[in-house]
């Protein structure tokens, strides 16, 4: 499951809006992509710089996802990936950010709670697609 997330570079073939990404660099502990995110006639471009940390002997690992430009005012996200016993993954994910206007956010904020839940699921059918059938579901808990 980290490798999905890590894979920046192929997020375009499954989630929703975005519209294509550009990996500017890439080691095994930082990336620095630009995301094209697009409905309608509306696109935007977002840069951010993403620290890597593969899971280790204990089974743990995280990205995290610093912005660095485009149409939001700040933007963290962070992704935690926890070995489980019977081979699965426990995955943590928390998202923050603030639009630059107030009016936009505002609005916007009416559909987050959606748009999130289809992104959960675009990743979801990317594992399965990717690693076959899990019995495992996200639960999702926005505040």
């Amino acid at each position: 499951m980290y490798d999905l997330v890590a894979d920046v570079r192929r997020y375009a073939e499954f989630l929703p809006w975005v519209v294509a990404t550009r990996i500017k660099s890439d080691s095994e502990t930082e990336m620095v992509a630009d995301m094209l995110v697009g409905f309608s006639a509306l696109r935007e471009r977002f840069t951010s710089r993403v620290h890597k940390r593969r899971p280790d002997e204990s089974g743990t690992g995280e990205i995290r996802v610093e912005y660095i430009d485009g149409p939001l005012k700040r933007l963290e996200n962070d992704w935690t990936f926890t070995a489980r016993a019977d081979g699965g993954c426990t995955i943590g994910f928390s998202v923050d950010f603030t639009f630059r206007n107030a009016i936009f956010e505002k609005l916007a904020g009416q559909y987050l709670d959606a748009a999130f839940r289809k992104m959960v699921a675009a990743f979801e059918k990317r594992a399965e697609q990717l690693y076959g059938s899990s019995s495992a579901s996200a639960v999702i808990a926005a505040s």
